[in-house]
């Protein structure tokens, strides 16, 4: 079969803006061949997350969406209980502090000595016991079509992003079958899970048809993150490590990697995999991509 593609925005509910203000600027240098040259670089900043009272992280990210990160973080991290009740989010551009309030009193000093590092980039570490209640979870088991994962992947990398732009950043989308309806991107893959996340938190948006798309590696916490959000099915650009394979196999998660034009490699849920579409119907990806994705 032939796949449809369609280069408009029309199925997002949150695009990238490439071009909104503070979130790149233009630096000058010079080239290999030493001539003035000016690029655009993403900018960074400092985020400092509180729940109620108490300060739990500064993360530092591109600066947009950041109500959707301080939920979403603390929702991944197991801090906000899935019956809380949320009465304030509270972002002060001038301080970069958001304050997520509950009606439940909450404390997690404990929880903040111990911490493991990951292998991830920006927040670069979780909570020790990010992995509880991790045993109690199974995925359903949904089936996916190749031509959604083909036609999702084309539409995600033709969509104008701050990665096309200026690179050094990561790009994570929520999806729904080969619709891709929030793409969220940051420095860290991890803040742009945890935006979509919040994204999820805020909206009531359901995770039990959905599937998350990232253009980073798909290691644990990746997949444990995805599973505690619900969500069944996990595809990325890049590779896999042993750990996060492991995982997914074990929670059900359906995992695709090394997704690049006609290609892609399934190591966990190959049997909810239904192959409609020839690989050989699929456009090989665009040279720029290719160089684009060699350069994170």
């Amino acid at each position: 079969m032939q796949l449809a593609i369609r280069d408009d925005l029309s199925d997002y509910i949150i695009a990238p803006d490439p071009g909104a203000a503070r979130l790149t600027r233009a630096v000058e240098g010079f080239d290999q061949n030493g001539q003035a040259t000016q690029i655009s670089v993403v900018e960074e900043r400092p985020l400092t997350i509180f729940l109620n009272s108490q300060e739990i992280v500064t993360a530092m990210t591109i600066g947009d969406y950041p109500e959707y990160l301080a939920l979403g973080f603390l929702r991944n991290q197991g801090m906000l209980l899935p019956d809380d009740r949320i009465t304030g989010t509270d972002y002060d551009e001038d301080l970069e502090t958001v304050v997520v309030r509950t009606e439940r009193e909450t404390s997690y000093e404990e929880k903040l000595k111990k911490k493991t590092r990951t292998s991830g980039c920006a927040v670069g570490t979780v909570f020790g016991d990010m992995m509880e209640g991790l045993e109690d979870v199974r995925l359903p088991a949904v089936q996916v079509r190749t031509s959604w994962l083909y036609d999702l992947s084309a539409k995600i990398n033709r969509t104008p992003s701050l990665y096309l732009e200026a690179g050094a950043i990561h790009g994570t989308v929520l999806c729904h079958e080969n619709r891709p309806l929030v793409y969220m991107e940051d420095v860290g893959r991890h803040n742009a899970v945890d935006k979509i996340a919040g994204w999820m938190l805020s909206t009531g948006e359901g995770a039990h048809d959905k599937i998350l798309y990232t253009t980073g590696r798909l290691t644990s916490e990746m997949v444990i993150k995805t599973a505690m959000m619900g969500i069944p099915v996990l595809a990325s650009r890049s590779g896999f490590t042993a750990w996060g394979v492991e995982i997914a196999r074990e929670v059900g998660l359906t995992l695709i990697g090394r997704m690049r034009g006609q290609r892609f490699v399934c190591l966990s849920g190959e049997d909810r995999l239904v192959r409609d579409a020839d690989p050989a119907s699929v456009p090989v990806e665009d040279k720029k991509l290719r160089r684009k994705s060699a350069e994170r």
